[in-house]
């Protein structure tokens, strides 16, 4: 079967292997979902249940919501606690492209305090290359255009 190409391989986006995408979903366990919905039919929402259904640590972070999947929900990356901050492994970005480079400066000043997180994970739909070479030249494994759901399915 003729695998698709992504949009972000179509406009020039470093593509990671298959291997690689698996490594990234077995390795990394706690994750910060940037526009997790508290709305049910949303796809955050969704996405956040199944992952967190599967064994993840899910971190919401969305300025509107107290709490999503009864998790404390933050406004923002910084606004979460330093003790909770320290324990993020991956930024999973349910937010409109051109909101991208914020988050992606946000990541970046987790990394340098506490050395991660280690991947920028945009979903189906998110592509911003400009906001993803700040977030590589600062030590960030970016993956864009792809589903964190529908690749662990898939590799599971």
């Amino acid at each position: 079967m003729k695998r698709r190409n992504t949009l972000s391989e179509k406009i020039g986006g470093f593509r990671l292997s298959q291997n690689q995408i698996k490594n990234i979903l077995e390795k990394y366990k706690v994750i910060a979902v940037v526009g997790l919905s508290k709305e049910p039919e949303k796809d955050s929402h969704r996405v956040s249940a199944y992952l967190k259904q599967h064994g993840y640590h899910i971190i919401p972070v969305n300025p509107s919501a107290d709490d999503v999947l009864d998790e404390k929900s933050y406004p923002s990356l910084l606004d979460i606690p330093p003790e909770i901050q320290k324990t993020i492994e991956m930024v999973d970005i349910f937010r409109p492209s051109e909101a991208v480079p914020p988050i992606i400066e946000q990541a970046i000043k987790l990394k340098q305090i506490y050395g991660k997180p280690f991947v920028i994970w945009m979903q189906l739909g998110i592509v911003n290359e400009e906001a993803a070479d700040v977030a590589r030249r600062a030590g960030l494994i970016v993956v864009m255009d792809k589903c964190l759901m529908i690749e662990h399915y898939r590799l599971a």
